[in-house]
C-alpha cells in the first residue's frame, strides 16, 4: 500500500474515532441532565465539568493519539487533567462513569502498559468509593455499582492489553516494513551496480578480443611491410591487403558492438565459415572434425571469441615464424576449439598481468565451459576452450 492510502485509511479511522467520542461525550451528558438523582444544581454542576473535556481532547488528545509514539510526559498531563474534570461529576452524579468508555480507550493508546493499568483502575475505583462516601446509598446500591466497577475494570484490562499489543504489533509491522522497503532499495541498487559492472566488464572483454586485436594485427602487419618494401613489394602488398581486411573487419567489428548484434564473422554464416575467415587472416589451418549442425549463438560467439583471442596471443607470442593450426570439434553434448603453435611456449603457471587468458577464462565460464592451457618453454602452446551446447536430434 502506498503512503497515500495509508495515510487515507488512517485519517479515515481517525475520523471514526472522533465520532465515537463525540456520540459518548453526548450521551453521557443527556444521561446525567435526564437522570433524577441528584438534584437540578448538582447535575448541572456534573455536566458543567464535562464541557471542558471537549476543547481539551480536541487541542492534545487527538494529537497524543496520533503521535507515533505518543509523548508520555504530555499524555500523562492530558489524562490528568481529564481525570481532574471526570472525577468529580462521576462521584456527583454516577451516570457519568458512561464516559469511562471514551477515556480508557485513550488511556491504552496513549500510555505505557503500567501506567495505562493505573489510570484505568482509578477510572474506574475511585467514583464508586467517592459516590459511596457522599451519598451514602444501600448497601444494595453499593454492592452493584462495585460488583459493575470490578467487571468493567477486568474487561478494560483485558480489552486494553490486546489494544497494546496489537498497537506494538502494528508498529514493528511498520519498522519490519520500512526495513523491507530499505533493503528492497539497497538490492535494486546492489543489482544496478552489478549490471553496470557486468555491462563494464563484458564491453572490455568485447573490445579486448576484437578491436584491440585487430589494431594489433595492424600494427604487426605494417611492421612486416615496412621491412618488404626495399626488397619484397609482392609480400609487402599481401601484407597490405590482409591490412584493409582487419581495418575493415575492425570497422564492422565496432559498429555489431554499438548495435549490440551478433559478432562480425558471424552475421550471415556458419561457425565454422567464420573461424575459417579468422584462421585465414592469421596464416593458421582450419580443422574441423564432428558433425557440423547449427548451435545457440552464445556457444558459438564464444568459441569465435576465444578462437579470436588465442590467435591474437599465438602471434604476438610464438613469433612470426611459428606454425599455428586452429580445430573445431562437434560431439553430442559439447563444442571444442583448440588453437595450437610450435613457438617458444610459456610457463602457464608464473604470474602474467595480462587481460587476455583471464578473460578468455571468464567468457567460457558464463556458459559453462572450461578452458586449459598446456605450454612449457620452447615446446609451443595449446589453448582448448570446451563448451557443454544443447541441441534436439532431427529424425
Amino acid at each position: 500500500m502506498s503512503d497515500a492510502a495509508s495515510a487515507y485509511h488512517w485519517e479515515r479511522s481517525f475520523r471514526l474515532w472522533d465520532t465515537y467520542f463525540a456520540l459518548i461525550w453526548v450521551a453521557t451528558v443527556a444521561y446525567v441532565l435526564a437522570t433524577e438523582q441528584p438534584g437540578w444544581p448538582l447535575r448541572a454542576v456534573a455536566a458543567a465539568l464535562l464541557v471542558p473535556l471537549v476543547p481539551l481532547y480536541v487541542v492534545a488528545g487527538r494529537r497524543l493519539i496520533r503521535g507515533d509514539p505518543p509523548d508520555q510526559r504530555q499524555a500523562i498531563g492530558y489524562l490528568a487533567a481529564a481525570l481532574a474534570l471526570f472525577l468529580p461529576s462521576a462521584v456527583l452524579a454516577g451516570e457519568t462513569r458512561v464516559l469511562t468508555f471514551a477515556l480508557i480507550p485513550q488511556c491504552f493508546m496513549t500510555l505505557r502498559m503500567r501506567s495505562a493499568l493505573v489510570a484505568v483502575a482509578v477510572m474506574n475505583l475511585v467514583p464508586v468509593a467517592g459516590w459511596a462516601l457522599l451519598w451514602w446509598p444501600g448497601a444494595r446500591e453499593v454492592a452493584f455499582d462495585v460488583l459493575f466497577s470490578v467487571v468493567t475494570l477486568v474487561f478494560s484490562v483485558a480489552v486494553g492489553s490486546w489494544v497494546i499489543r496489537i498497537i506494538e504489533q502494528s508498529r514493528e509491522r511498520a519498522e519490519l516494513i520500512a526495513e523491507l522497503d530499505a533493503s528492497r532499495h539497497e538490492v535494486g541498487r546492489l543489482s544496478e551496480a552489478h549490471g553496470a559492472l557486468a555491462e563494464r566488464e563484458r564491453l572490455a572483454r568485447e573490445i579486448h578480443d576484437t578491436l584491440a586485436q585487430g589494431f594489433t594485427s595492424v600494427v604487426m602487419l605494417i611492421q612486416a611491410v615496412e621491412a618488404e618494401l626495399d626488397h619484397d613489394l609482392p609480400g609487402a602488398r599481401r601484407h597490405l591487403r590482409l591490412m584493409d581486411e582487419t581495418a575493415r573487419q575492425n570497422l564492422a567489428e565496432a559498429r555489431a558492438l554499438v548495435a549490440g548484434g551478433t559478432p562480425a564473422d558471424l552475421d550471415g554464416a556458419s561457425l565454422p565459415d567464420a573461424l575459417g575467415r579468422l584462421a585465414a587472416r592469421h596464416d593458421a589451418a582450419l580443422e574441423v572434425t564432428g558433425p557440423v549442425r547449427t548451435l545457440p549463438a552464445g556457444p558459438e560467439v564464444v568459441a569465435l571469441r576465444s578462437c579470436q583471442e588465442a590467435l591474437a596471443n599465438a602471434r604476438k607470442h610464438a613469433g612470426s615464424s611459428a606454425t599455428v593450426g586452429v580445430s573445431l570439434a562437434y560431439a553430442d553434448d559439447s563444442l571444442t576449439v583448440s588453437v595450437r603453435d610450435d613457438g617458444r611456449g610459456f610457463d602457464p603457471f608464473a604470474a602474467c598481468g595480462g587481460y587476455g587468458l583471464a578473460g578468455l577464462r571468464a567468457r567460457a565460464a558464463e556458459v559453462g565451459g572450461t578452458t586449459e592451457v598446456r605450454s612449457a618453454p620452447g615446446n609451443g602452446t595449446v589453448v582448448t576452450v570446451r563448451l557443454p551446447v544443447l541441441w534436439r536430434r532431427t529424425s
